[in-house]
């Protein structure tokens, strides 16, 4: 039986542009290529921002580009629920884990907090782009009280990193990777203050939940996955290969985003253009074989 399980996993927080079409078209291909499986996760942990409407949508313009699944809240399968909302007794088994190996801490701090601290005379680190807030490690020393809590609501939980470790690992498309921990990244977020599991914890459990053998996602995210693979490493699961598609542009150069109206999926289909021609572009722009 082949082994290859890949995974499109999209957030209903706004339509789905053409960055994530030609990413999830990769993640298909390579699937496909491989005679494998190719899960379908709604990540809709975001319940402020998440609608109905964007469901729907991401279901319909990824059909309408010729993506198919095997695995997934519509079709189904044997490692759900597929919808991160139905997934928490997961995470916090996760968050017991981590908890009980000495791996978490509870945090205080809010983000003025950070930002205040950051601002401070010796501090000349920073802010990490499009990613969290470096953190100072104010509260590092609650990890000693860390087994007193039995959940782990009413505060933020950050991972303490192992300061100084090198986390490598070969990328698809990148080749090697290399962040130290406490430099490149300081201590991240395991769970929020609102009592929902953050990003980082909860793609880790639900890759290794799901089986999934390859990630394919966005050049955005190369430096999350050495925070995940920290993550895989203390919670004992065997992390997955990894595969970063270089990110689309617009014409100033910014990185396309959920605000770029005008390059979504559905006012494209709105505008008959015809899905095979955008297959074609993807396939011209990035060599999608690599290392398969």
């Amino acid at each position: 039986m082949n082994s290859y399980r890949g995974r499109v996993a999209p957030s209903p927080t706004g339509y789905l542009h053409l960055g994530h079409a030609r990413t999830f078209w990769v993640a298909h291909q390579r699937a496909r290529a491989s005679a494998g499986r190719l899960i379908f996760r709604d990540e809709d942990l975001d319940h402020q921002r998440s609608k109905p409407e964007f469901v729907h949508a991401m279901f319909a313009d990824l059909s309408w580009l010729g993506l198919s699944w095997d695995e997934g809240p519509d079709v189904g399968g044997d490692f759900g629920p597929y919808m991160q909302s139905r997934r928490s007794s997961f995470y916090l088994d996760a968050w017991r884990l981590l908890r009980e190996r000495g791996f978490i801490y509870p945090c205080i701090c809010s983000r003025k907090d950070l930002a205040r601290a950051l601002e401070a005379p010796h501090e000349d680190e920073p802010e990490e782009a499009g990613d969290e807030l470096r953190y100072p490690g104010t509260c590092r020393s609650r990890i000693n009280s860390a087994r007193d809590w039995n959940a782990p609501a009413g505060v933020s939980w950050r991972f303490k990193v192992p300061d100084g470790d090198a986390v490598s690992f070969d990328d698809g498309y990148y080749g090697k990777q290399r962040f130290i921990a406490g430099k490149d990244f300081s201590d991240f977020l395991v769970w929020r203050r609102d009592d929902i599991p953050s990003y980082q914890l909860a793609v880790t459990v639900d890759d290794a939940a799901m089986r999934i053998s390859e990630v394919v996602r966005g050049a955005d995210l190369l430096k999350s996955t050495a925070r995940q693979l920290l993550l895989f490493r203390a919670l004992g699961y065997a992390p997955p290969r990894y595969f970063h598609c270089p990110l689309l542009r617009d014409k100033n150069n910014l990185r396309l985003a959920k605000r770029h109206d005008s390059l979504s999926l559905q006012a494209l289909r709105s505008q008959g253009v015809d899905p095979e021609e955008l297959r074609r572009r993807f396939a011209q722009e990035i060599d999608w074989e690599t290392n398969l």
